[in-house]
Formats: C-alpha cells, structure tokens, sequence
C-alpha cells in the first residue's frame, strides 16, 4: 500500500523537497527507500504524488509530481459542536468524526461537562486533537482536513460563533444553514423527516454525558437550532454525535447521486 502523509505547508509540482520532520519520522516508520512513490497531501484538496529521492537519518528528500483532485468531501460542510465527553472519548470522535466527512469539530464546555479544559491544557489538547484529524485523513483517504477550533464555552460560542452560525452570510449564490441538535425533548423531530439536502453549511451541536441542560436547549433554539431526535436508545455523548454525522453523509450522498 502507498504510503500517504500529510505535510503542513504548501506543495508545488515538480518541486524538490524535505519531508517535514513529523512526516520524515513517519516515511522512516514505514520503511521507505529511495525509489519508493508516497502520496502527499496539504490540506487544499489534492493528493500529490512524490518519489524518494533520498533517506537520510532524519532527512527524506522527494521529488514531487503533478496534484490529483481528490473527491472525498461532503456536498455540505458539517461543523460538529460538541459537549467534550471525558476520558479518551473525545479523542475516538474526533477519530471517526473526520473519517465520515466532518469539516470542522468545535469542542465545547456546557454546564454538564466533566471534562473541563483552560489555558495551556486547553491548547495542547487542541493541538492534539487536530494531529488526531490529520492522521485520520491519512488513513482515510481525505485531502482536506478539519479545523478543530479551540474550546469554548457554550453560552460563549452561541453568542459569538461566526456568521455562518447566524445566517449573516445569505445573500447571491448563499444559503442559510441548517441547524440541528441533538435532543430528548418530545418535540424532537426524527431524522428521516429532517432535510439532509441542500447546499448551505450545516451546524449540528451535541452535549457531552446527560446531554444539554434545559436552560442550554432553550439559547440554542434561540440561536436558530432545531432539536432532532435518533431513536428510542439512548447513545453515548461520542456515539450520538457520530450517528449524527453518518446519516447526514448518507443523506447528502443519494441526493448528490439522485
């Protein structure tokens, strides 16, 4: 199998160049000679094929050829906000969040979190989050990896996420997003009568272990979401969010192929 690495800066055809560090150490992982071809990837939708020129000891040097559009990502971007579950948890969902197509993973603190991050914690478990996203993508076949945004407060993104949120951004050739969480209440609309067409951004929020508070449902319907319900089963704060996001790529998926 074609090795396949993600570097962090812009790739240009026909370029000589030096694998980044973290990618040089996985090129070494997998044992590959001068000779070998890799796939590479910057982030902007194209995989680039390279050929190793040369293997050092903490060098690999590649010759890069000509990008490949890659077609892997869904018809509508999928922001998934989600109430940080504890333990490893969040580290599996962001796992298998970037490999059903999320664009964008904001995490999130509401008022039942056990998970609470700040400061310098906060920002190395971002950091570690987002090197999760790239290694998923890697594997998965993605050219474009998610943004995971730095942890917020619910109330703080609600009132302060960017005007895609709020439908600022309408306007020619724009379209308002939908809006979806996650919820118990009765009025829950079920997913199968909840339009997964369309071609705005979606916004789908979740909370984290006993779900959103009352007082959190109610600011987020303010905010424009509308509750949607999976089933009679209760999933866990990482397994719901993930339900979520696989019935929207199958959704969007028989529309763009209808």
């Amino acid at each position: 199998m074609t090795v396949r690495l993600h570097v962090d800066s812009p790739l240009a055809a026909d370029a000589e160049m030096s694998l980044p560090p973290g990618a040089a150490r996985h090129a070494q992982v997998r044992r590959v000679q001068p000779g070998d071809t890799l796939l590479l990837f910057d982030g902007a939708g194209a995989d680039w094929p390279a050929t190793v020129l040369a293997v050092g000891r903490s060098e690999v040097r590649v010759q890069v050829g000509r990008p490949q559009p890659v077609a892997t990502e869904l018809p509508r971007a999928v922001t998934l906000a989600v109430g940080m579950p504890a333990n490893e948890r969040m580290d599996t969902l962001v796992e298998k969040a970037t490999e059903l197509g999320v664009a964008a993973i904001q995490p999130l603190m509401t008022q039942r979190s056990v998970l609470r991050l700040a400061g310098e914690r906060a920002t190395r478990k971002q950091a570690h989050w987002q090197a999760i996203a790239v290694a998923a993508c890697e594997q998965c076949g993605r050219a474009r990896v998610p943004v995971v945004s730095p942890v917020r407060e619910l109330a703080d993104w609600l009132a302060h996420a960017p005007g895609e949120l709020h439908g600022t951004t309408e306007g020619p050739g724009r379209h308002a997003p939908l809006r979806v969480m996650l919820s118990l209440q009765p009025d829950a609309v079920a997913l199968p009568a909840l339009p997964g067409t369309g071609t705005g951004c979606v916004f789908a929020l979740s909370g984290p272990e006993g779900g959103l508070t009352p007082e959190e449902e109610a600011a987020a319907r303010a905010a424009g979401f509308r509750p949607v319900a999976l089933g009679p089963r209760v999933l866990r704060a990482d397994t719901a969010p993930l339900a979520l996001l696989a019935w929207l790529g199958i959704a969007q998926s028989h529309t763009s192929v209808g």
